[in-house]
């Protein structure tokens, strides 16, 4: 029943109410009612269920970044028609659809002009496979009606005859996940769907710029991605939405046949809903007006903004969520022992870089003082074994995170690909590029796989925006006549073979215990060691040292600056000011890692003792590598 209510909001019974307020109020009841914690359960999603098993303008949710933001657009708010039979005049509500009624009477004095704003709408690229089955598993089943059949104007490329199949449980046949017995095989970009009517972006991104002309192209910023994407109507609080946001947005779903129309005349009913519209150019409006079989339109209701997207925590901030960090408190440290002995076994028996791993996969920037981000701990992992090492370290970084993307850094790759997004003027719309990533990606960067060669002026564009990245938290989007700079929270992890190319806030040369002689069996024993619930407590803890709170108190930050000052006395060029921000930042996760949100002076003594650990072996490495800086 509750799937129904918003037909009601735009019946014309509720349209012609006397009272100005009553949109107003039933938006206002409609949200409360979203943000009932069970309202996933009852609201289907449009990322887990096939776009045609649902009805249009019915209640739909999608969890999803905010790529692009389109131009404000004119929609005929209120207007009336004339029934053809009686001549009478019938009030009708414009807003959250698409198309207007047949027999619009223009010559109307009640006509209301009104004014919304369309974002271009992704799935949060990078989701990682297990996150999307959770997800999967807890959300609400949809069972085609018999009394509607669904309309597939347009088919999507990978749909079959056989698509047909009704059965609710076979909506997705979802994948292993990460199971005791299970392999370290290569896992599916995407849901492994043939049922939902989606694309999949390139298995490349290219430098060149794209043809809008010739070819649908969704704009999805990671290759290989899943669809589907949505152009998204929004009504009110356009100021509190930004570019690359993550989202759980509640809608309208609209998918009337006049959007499939592509690249013919336009229907007089649109173009009175939009009138702009026909200034548009032909690529303009085939990146504005895709086939709504494959770039469904959405009105939104309500929009939740995601801190995070791991489907194991609650999402929002309520007292649910405080007895549940409550409760995991109480086992953070240990948690925090038997994620540190997985990442040992992983990193080959360094439990060194295993501790730095796991404080760099809790890093978060915070805060930002003038341009510095600070939290940001961006690793680089020296001394990796070359053929698969770093491919298996990622699969299994990508089993405990909920967003990551492996870049592998060949010469091809890097002059190539298109990493930062650009403005094209022709088809007014943003490109899409790879590092235009939702806040708390893990980005695994492999410089293993750099080839000599030589960059081209795209490869060394692509270099110097990773480097900028990583110092500065930042991406410069290209509009062609200037930069603009868009601030980001990414996790870098940068593996080498020797000292990285890039520049990073922390150096660990890799020093294996063990030497398997079956690198893949070694690493597929310990995954598979592993039991689910053993791993979705790893993926809860990771997730949740990120949102604690910290702080240091005035007596331990007077020990600290009396402990800095002593560690100078000696030998001034030993301890600088960027160590002792590096040591703070190492004081501040360790804490957060154990679960604690003050800083003590056995923590701060503990992150000493690990530095000093790191910065002797980086020593003794390059005393072995005289060639390195």
């Amino acid at each position: 029943m509750r799937m129904w209510f918003v037909c009601r909001f735009c019946c014309p019974a509720a349209q012609s109410n006397s009272n100005p307020e009553w949109e107003a109020k039933v938006l206002e009841y409609f949200k409360g009612q979203l943000r009932e914690k069970e309202s996933h359960s009852w609201v289907p999603s449009l990322n887990d269920v096939p776009l045609h098993y649902l009805k249009p303008n019915s209640l739909v949710k999608f969890r999803c970044l905010v790529q692009d933001m389109f131009d404000p657009e004119f929609y005929m708010g209120v207007y009336e028609t004339v029934d053809p039979s009686t001549k009478a005049n019938v009030l009708r509500c414009g807003k959250y659809k698409d198309v207007t009624e047949c027999g619009v009477d223009l010559n109307s004095r009640n006509t209301v002009t009104a004014e919304r704003q369309t974002f271009y709408c992704v799935p949060i690229p990078g989701e990682s496979p297990w996150a999307k089955e959770i997800s999967f598993l807890s959300a609400a089943r949809v069972v085609p009606s018999t009394s509607y059949v669904p309309s597939r104007q347009k088919r999507s490329y990978e749909e079959d005859d056989d698509d047909m199949d009704t059965q609710p449980q076979k909506q997705r046949e979802p994948h292993t996940g990460l199971r005791r017995g299970t392999g370290l095989g290569k896992e599916p970009h995407g849901n492994g769907d043939s049922k939902r009517q989606e694309t999949e972006a390139p298995s490349s991104q290219t430098t060149a710029p794209s043809d809008c002309s010739s070819h649908l192209d969704l704009n999805f910023p990671l290759p290989g991605e899943r669809g589907p994407a949505c152009l998204v109507k929004v009504y009110e609080g356009l100021d509190s939405f930004k570019l690359n946001d993550t989202l759980e947005i509640y809608g309208i779903l609209s998918v009337n046949p006049v959007l499939t129309v592509l690249g013919e005349e336009k229907d007089p009913s649109l173009l009175l809903l939009n009138p702009t519209e026909s200034m548009e150019t032909p690529e303009e409006q085939r990146a504005h007006d895709p086939p709504a079989s494959l770039v469904p339109r959405l009105h939104m209701l309500y929009a939740r903004p995601l801190q995070h997207n791991n489907p194991l925590l609650p999402s929002a901030p309520t007292e649910d969520q405080s007895a549940f960090v409550s409760s995991f408190l109480v086992e953070m440290a240990s948690v925090r022992a038997e994620l540190l002995a997985y990442l040992t076994h992983v990193l080959l028996g360094d439990g060194l870089a295993a501790e730095y791993l796991l404080l760099h996969l809790i890093s978060n920037v915070y805060t930002r003082r003038d341009v510095l981000p600070l939290g940001k701990f961006t690793l680089n992992l020296s001394g990796c074994p070359l053929n698969s090492y770093t491919e298996r370290l990622y699969q299994i970084v990508q089993q405990l995170v909920p967003c990551s993307y492996r870049l592998s850094m060949s010469l091809h790759t890097m002059n190539s690909m298109r990493l930062v997004p650009k403005k094209d003027y022709v088809a007014n719309r943003l490109v899409s590029g790879a590092l235009q990533l939702a806040r708390n990606t893990s980005l695994f960067l492999d410089e293993t796989q750099l080839e000599q060669g030589q960059l081209d002026s795209s490869g060394v564009r692509n270099i110097t925006a990773l480097g900028n990245l990583i110092s500065w938290q930042k991406v410069d989007y290209d509009f062609s006549y200037h930069q603009m700079e868009f601030p980001c929270n990414i996790n870098v992890l940068v593996t080498s073979e020797g000292r990285s190319l890039l520049p990073s806030d922390c150096q660990v040369p890799l020093q294996p215990q063990v030497t398997p002689p079956n690198m893949e069996e070694y690493l597929t024993t310990i995954h598979m060691a592993q039991f689910t619930s053993q791993i979705n407590k790893f993926r809860v803890y990771l997730s949740l040292a990120r949102t604690l709170d910290y702080s240091i108190s005035d007596e331990v930050t007077k020990a600290v600056e009396d402990d800095f000052v002593d560690m100078r006395k000696d030998d001034p060029q030993s301890v600088t000011a960027e160590d002792l921000h590096r040591m703070l930042v190492v004081a501040r996760l360790l804490s957060l890692s154990l679960g604690q949100t003050t800083l003590s002076r056995d923590g701060w003594m503990r992150a000493k003792h690990i530095d000093m650990l790191r910065r002797s072996r980086t020593e003794q490495q390059k005393s072995l590598n005289g060639n390195e800086p």
